[in-house]
């Protein structure tokens, strides 16, 4: 199986709602978020969801009001949280550059701007996190000398740069305890047969669940070798594999299918329609009468039915 197949950003959709599972009822998740009518797009953004309290009330005093519930704090990765969250996410074959740093708060500066109203979006109520399989050296000297940005390390696999426009987070998945964060830090090719194990054994109960069932299934192919390799692969694991193998070889072939129908339907679509428009131009029926009938059994607009009349008579 091709590695350039692999769906990493689709995985890490999935797993980051995994991660903050407990906390799932406070937040939104978009994938791929649409800044505009452009092609511009959000990796991730997660949206704290609405509180009676409001909202920057909430963001400021998060801290005191874990500490006097007796709630337990957010996750290590959401620590660092306010209402809106914009995440940036490099597969294992990426890596994060100082260009990405500058897309991704121009992102950020469009998605407060970009409002109906001005300070809709708060900017206080703005973080940035970027997550990358390598420590960006060359970003974070950057980051130092060009902003006297502070880095610090609050959780393992976790950095916080400080100094910026909006708080940042640097998330390294390799770098992550794997107790707390199983999927997250598993999120990579060349596992080990224990972590497959690991996550084999999280993945029990779960396989009707999409997200689970979309991180195991990226985890699975990106670690094929571990299959190939490992004679003394325990049979729980083997059938696994093998279910998740068989499993996406008949999506791809179901999707092949599907294709080739619509390719057929399209093609019979303007098989008949050209052969309407010659029928009613070889017999005198007036043109109207014709854009009427593109109209009525072809589901066309009246502008896409002149165009069809005039492109296929072109070619008389």
């Amino acid at each position: 199986m091709r590695e350039n197949n692999l769906q990493w950003h689709a995985g890490f959709q999935a797993v980051l709602q995994i991660e903050l599972s407990e906390e799932k009822e406070e937040f939104h998740f978009f994938q791929e978020y649409n800044l505009s009518q452009k092609p511009l797009q959000i990796d991730t953004l997660v949206v704290k969801k609405e509180s009676p309290q409001g909202d920057s009330a909430v963001s400021a005093a998060i801290h005191e009001s874990v500490k006097e519930s007796g709630k337990k704090p957010p996750k290590n990765l959401g620590r660092l949280f306010r209402k809106y969250n914009i995440i940036e996410y490099k597969s294992p074959e990426d890596y994060l550059s100082v260009n990405d740093f500058y897309k991704v708060m121009s992102y950020a500066c469009l998605y407060q701007s970009e409002t109906e109203h001005v300070l809709d979006v708060r900017p206080e109520e703005l973080t940035v996190t970027l997550v990358c399989s390598r420590y960006p050296r060359k970003l974070l000297h950057h980051l130092k000398n060009r902003y006297h940005a502070g880095v610090t390390k609050p959780f393992q696999g976790i950095y916080y740069i400080e100094g910026l426009m909006f708080p940042m987070q640097l998330i390294i998945p390799k770098q992550l305890a794997k107790e707390e964060n199983k999927w997250l830090s598993r999120l990579e090719k060349d596992l080990s047969y224990q972590d497959i194990e690991i996550l084999a054994e999280e993945y029990k109960g779960k396989e009707k669940d999409p997200l689970y069932e979309a991180a195991m299934d990226l985890i699975v192919r990106a670690n094929r070798q571990v299959y190939e390799e490992e004679r003394d692969m325990c049979q729980a694991l083997r059938e696994l594999f093998q279910d998740e193998f068989e499993r996406y070889e008949e999506i791809g072939r179901r999707k092949g299918v599907e294709q080739g129908i619509e390719q057929g339907i399209e093609q019979g679509i303007e098989q008949g329609v050209r052969a309407l428009v010659y029928s009613d131009a070889e017999t005198g029926v007036d043109r109207a009468s014709t854009i009427a009938k593109l109209k009525k059994y072809f589901s066309m607009s009246q502008e896409e039915a002149e165009k069809a009349i005039e492109k296929i008579l072109a070619l008389v």
